[in-house]
């Protein structure tokens, strides 16, 4: 089975209170619809940190700071395994300007089982509401 490795963002609104999240709803794809951390591929000789703030600048034009790793999530989809990388981030500069995603949204740990996650997603929600103020 091919293996796919991407990294994701978790942005939140304040790098130490972490009151609410930024979650995407994809605008693409097989997955169209389902609701999702923003990020992407690594590609070839990039870093996980190179490659999602590449990710997060070309997605939503928007320039990170990448901060601590929250978990890997091993997922085996249909098609493929994924391994996705997620990372705690705040904003740097930037408008979080939708480019790929056809919506999106700040959860706060009340709110984030609200939207209708990805399968892989889902794996990584549990360490995030941990990490939530309420």
């Amino acid at each position: 089975m091919k293996t796919i490795q991407v990294v994701v963002a978790v942005i939140c609104d304040h790098e130490t209170l972490k009151e609410k999240i930024f979650a995407t709803r994809r605008g693409y794809g097989e997955f169209k619809g389902g609701w999702e951390f923003p990020g992407g591929k690594v590609e070839a000789g990039e870093t996980l940190e190179g490659a999602l703030k590449r990710e997060i600048r070309e997605e939503l034009d928007t320039e990170i700071h990448v901060g601590e790793c929250i978990g890997t999530v091993e997922y085996d989809y249909p098609q493929f395994h994924l391994t996705m990388h997620c990372y705690w981030c705040t904003v740097i500069s930037g408008e979080l300007h939708l480019k790929e995603h056809e919506a999106a949204k700040w959860l706060t740990g009340e709110t984030i089982d609200s939207v209708e996650w990805l399968p892989a997603d889902i794996e990584i929600i549990k360490q995030i509401k941990q990490k939530l103020k309420n």
